[in-house]
């Protein structure tokens, strides 16, 4: 067992991510062990002979939420769900339809209630050998001995809504407030690859085999895409989503598409168990905390960090931080951030915003009264950038973000390019061209339109990553289990597309965690250099 530690989440959570504590006390108390380490009391599981304690040492960090258990270098890690536990030796499991997991030990003894009790206080097997030192050694009374045992007992393998003998539902969801020319791009991607992978499947002619000490079965199911675009205010749009998972139940959520709101969404796939893979959302309103929702990156709220840390290191601070935002856009969130970070520096920020209309006079008068002592951060989209060209820069330090600005291809006029400093969450031109060549290539192929580059690309990556984890999944389709693959997936991903390095662990729900501060080359032109290395605030 590892020592990587996973936070409880807020409720106290059943297999399958339903609240527990409605069952009474006795099952939340085996979730609470199963899923912090802790007893209902407030007390330490210990685990000697082991060093690990209390949320160290929680059943999740290595069996993982699912309990269908996980790989961790060369160990493989057992499921602890009851239907891999107490199995009788040489029973197939196709036939009790428990699906094939790759870390399952089919040929071992059955566990009992008794047996099992034993493996957990004292580190010995069914077969009444010594367990890995790994796994810890947990000091539980009777009572909730039972429990936890009641608890593994119930942690169900049985396909998630969504899953058919033949069909796979996925959805994606677009916000009202996300960009038009953005939505046809990312659709076009979509719908291609559902076309592609549904064609193959056409092709195959037999189920795929799987053999050890049992017999198992692939079966290959079409993938079904339902488009949930969601209309109105953003405080309706849990209700339409309830609807809709309602009407379409679907396995999991792939990519989909935001604007300057994604919260009412986060919420949702959160409180309803429902995978979210790698959304379209500059702004995400996800912690590492969450389960269900992962990203591929913290957008603007990474650059704010970014940016924090640049004003952290000057080497002659500046007098004023001057923020520089249209209200209603994801500039609002990254300005906040980066207040917050730079809250007990003593240092003053002084927030301009631009309302949603505003004209090019109402930017130059944002501007009016910032002198060369200030920091100027512009969280502007091109329109603004290109306007900046009837002002002169007041000051030598300027920051852009890149993400909101259109990355090297932002329109900033030359005589800002010289002062401005751009936030880069993304890897250099040059460095990512290989990586995004195979997306673009595949677009050619099939004539899909490019009209929004990055967006597409990640969109390409995001149907592929998920391609990917369920070939490894082969019919263990619970949910849990899908996030917990896609961690794995990362891990060897070589395409990663936009970014120089894509990876999860429990705690973490963003894959890329840094980027660059740029600047660029020439007075026009997308040529940028870097100022230093790839960042991880």
């Amino acid at each position: 067992m590892t020592t990587r530690s996973c936070l409880l989440p807020p409720s106290i959570i059943r297999p399958g991510g339903r609240p527990l504590l409605s069952t009474g006390r006795a099952a939340a108390r085996a979730a609470l062990i199963a899923l912090s380490g802790l007893l209902w009391v407030g007390a330490l599981a210990t685990p000697p002979p082991s060093s690990l304690r209390g949320a160290d040492a929680a059943c999740v960090n290595c069996h993982r939420r699912s309990g269908l258990g996980s790989i961790e270098g060369h160990i493989a890690i057992p499921p602890i769900a009851g239907p891999y536990l107490f199995v009788p030796r040489g029973e197939r499991l196709a036939e009790l339809g428990i699906p094939f997991v790759d870390t399952a030990r089919i040929n071992h003894d059955p566990y009992t209630d008794e047996s099992l009790a034993r493996a957990i206080r004292g580190g010995i097997g069914a077969n009444g050998k010594t367990l890995n030192y790994l796994m810890p050694r947990y000091q539980i009374d009777d009572a909730t001995m039972a429990e936890l045992i009641g608890y593994l007992k119930g942690l169900r393998v049985s396909p998630s809504p969504g899953v058919s003998t033949s069909v796979l539902h996925f959805a994606t969801i677009i916000t009202p407030d996300a960009d038009p020319v953005k939505r046809r791009g990312m659709l076009a991607v979509m719908n291609q690859y559902f076309v592609d992978k549904n064609n193959a499947v056409a092709r195959t002619k037999a189920p795929t085999l799987y053999s050890s000490h049992t017999t198992m079965f692939r079966v290959e199911r079409r993938w079904q895409l339902h488009v949930w675009e969601l209309t109105g205010a953003p405080a309706t749009w849990e209700a339409q989503l309830r609807k809709h998972l309602a009407a379409e139940p679907v396995f999991a959520v792939i990519s989909g598409l935001g604007g300057s709101h994604w919260g009412p969404v986060q919420r949702f796939c959160e409180e309803q168990s429902l995978p979210c893979l790698f959304p379209n959302v500059e702004a995400p309103t996800g912690h590492d905390s969450d389960f269900y929702s992962v990203y591929f990156s913290r957008g603007v709220l990474l650059e704010a960090q970014l940016i924090a840390r640049e004003l952290a290191d000057a080497a002659e601070p500046a007098n004023r931080v001057v923020q520089v935002f249209r209200a209603g856009d994801v500039g609002v969130q990254a300005a906040r951030d980066l207040q917050a970070a730079r809250a007990h520096s003593g240092q003053q920020i002084v927030n301009r915003v631009l309302p949603a209309h505003a004209t090019s006079k109402d930017l130059g008068a944002a501007l009016r009264d910032v002198d060369a002592a200030d920091a100027l951060v512009l969280w502007l989209r091109p329109g603004d950038l290109s306007a900046l060209e009837k002002v002169s820069p007041p000051t030598s330090r300027v920051w852009i973000s890149g993400e909101m600005g259109g990355l090297e291809q932002a329109p900033l006029p030359a005589s800002w390019r010289a002062a401005a400093r751009m936030a880069y969450p993304v890897d250099l031109p040059g460095r990512r061209v290989v990586r995004v060549d195979y997306a673009l290539s595949w677009f050619r192929i099939r004539k899909i339109p490019l009209l929004a580059q990055q967006v597409q690309a990640d969109t390409y990556l995001a149907c592929g990553l998920v391609s990917e984890t369920l070939n490894h999944m082969v019919d263990a389709f619970v949910r849990e289990y899908l996030i917990e693959r896609v961690e794995m997936a990362l891990d060897h991903r070589a395409l990663t597309g936009y970014y120089p390095r894509l990876t999860l662990a429990p705690g973490q729900r963003f894959a890329s965690k840094g980027g660059y501060i740029v600047r660029f080359s020439d007075p026009q032109g997308p040529r940028i250099a870097a100022l230093g290395d790839w960042i991880t605030p």
